[in-house]
């Protein structure tokens, strides 16, 4: 059975033990002063999927968010190609100025990396 909470006039209130189907009680059992029942806010907590901003428009909001992936995806092969035409710009631009220069001596380890001076030997 439910308890519910009844105010008196002068402010204090008193709980009663009731069942949901009995009517709310007009006067105090003890005093017979008139009573008005108290209702509170109920606790609610909302679990489970809908509930959330983010959870409205799933199917609009997929869409949305394919589109957009395509779009920044087509963005960034765009920006992938210029970089690719500028690098091939500059090879070209640089191979053609350097047909006439003298080419470079080689190491021969083909790495371009100069080789390692030898350290002179320890005198025992």
């Amino acid at each position: 059975m439910p308890i519910y909470e009844y105010r008196r006039p002068n402010g204090t209130t008193f709980e009663v033990m009731q069942r949901m189907t009995d009517d709310p009680l007009t006067h105090d059992p003890d005093t017979g002063e008139p009573v008005e029942r108290v209702f509170h806010p109920v606790a609610v907590h909302f679990k489970g999927k809908g509930f959330y901003n983010t959870d409205y428009g799933t199917k609009r909001r997929n869409r949305e968010l394919r589109e957009s992936a395509e779009s920044g995806a087509d963005r960034y092969e765009a920006g992938q190609a210029e970089k690719r035409k500028e690098a091939r710009d500059a090879k070209s631009s640089t191979s053609s100025s350097d047909s006439t220069a003298k080419p470079a001596k080689s190491s021969g380890s083909g790495d371009g990396k100069k080789p390692a001076a030898k350290k002179p030997a320890k005198k025992s």
